[in-house]
């Protein structure tokens, strides 16, 4: 273990919704890939929404470094990481989806890019060359023309934003996460957005291991309005963001 990697901590935060047949699994392999890596680190589970058994089987958990935040209502993926990123600690903080699609072999592969690069900011992509995803074509297009939105309307030029797989540096969550307002989609491409619109460039893919068989957060009940709730959200981020100038403005700005 170098000097440098005994000083980092790691905050890892895990949106949950309506997971309580998984969530303690996934909880276990997360502590598991956690023990092998020569960092600090923290999990908090934010679970949104008291709609099952999720939080109670979760405080019943006895794990070190473990924090359970919940509420009584359902409020989005959005708002769960928001809230979960802004409680954390380390130097480094991600976020990873409930549900068990994204192998968390995956975190080590990001915190190495992280490291090597010096980046503001690392997504999990699975268009990365050596991800393994089972990705169905019918994905695969919807992919492709959702990138294709996202560079016209943002310039950002990564290959996937959708991945829920992201760390950042601490001065970018404590400079962009208060900003953010979308609750529910669109939700990675405006904090993807709003971060580089505020100079924090450094953004590197990585691989990741993921299997749609499991991929129960990606895509809701009805797939098309998720993406046309998608799309509603993204042109508002446009919105805000280049017309408005609404994530450059100060907090008693923001307020009004």
């Amino acid at each position: 273990m170098s000097e440098i990697e005994k000083t980092i901590k790691i905050s890892l935060v895990v949106p949950t919704y309506k997971q309580e047949k998984v969530i303690i699994k996934e909880i276990n392999g997360l502590y598991k890939v956690f023990k092998e890596l020569p960092y600090d680190f923290e999990i908090i589970v934010v679970v949104d929404g008291f709609v099952d058994n999720s939080y109670h089987l979760l405080k019943r958990l006895r794990r070190p470094n473990l924090r359970i935040i919940g509420y009584q209502d359902n409020k989005g993926k959005g708002f769960a990481v928001r809230i979960g990123m802004l409680e954390a600690t380390g130097d480094i903080v991600g976020f990873i989806d409930g549900g068990l699609d994204i192998d968390p072999t995956s975190i080590p592969m990001a915190l190495n890019h992280f490291l090597w690069y010096g980046a503001d900011i690392v997504i999990g992509s699975k268009l990365h060359p050596v991800s393994r995803v089972d990705y169905p074509f019918s994905r695969k297009i919807l992919s492709w023309g959702y990138r294709t939105l996202i560079r016209v309307l943002f310039g950002l030029r990564i290959r996937d934003s959708q991945v829920g797989l992201k760390f950042f540096r601490k001065e970018v969550v404590e400079d962009v996460f208060p900003r953010l307002l979308v609750k529910h989609f669109a939700f990675d491409i405006e904090v993807l957005a709003v971060s580089y619109s505020r100079g924090f460039t450094r953004i590197y893919e990585s691989p990741i291991k993921l299997s749609f068989d499991k991929a129960s957060s990606i895509v809701g009940g009805n797939f098309r309005r998720a993406i046309f709730n998608m799309m509603w959200d993204t042109t508002a981020v446009f919105y805000r963001l280049k017309i408005l100038n609404y994530y450059n403005k100060s907090t008693s700005e923001r307020m009004k």
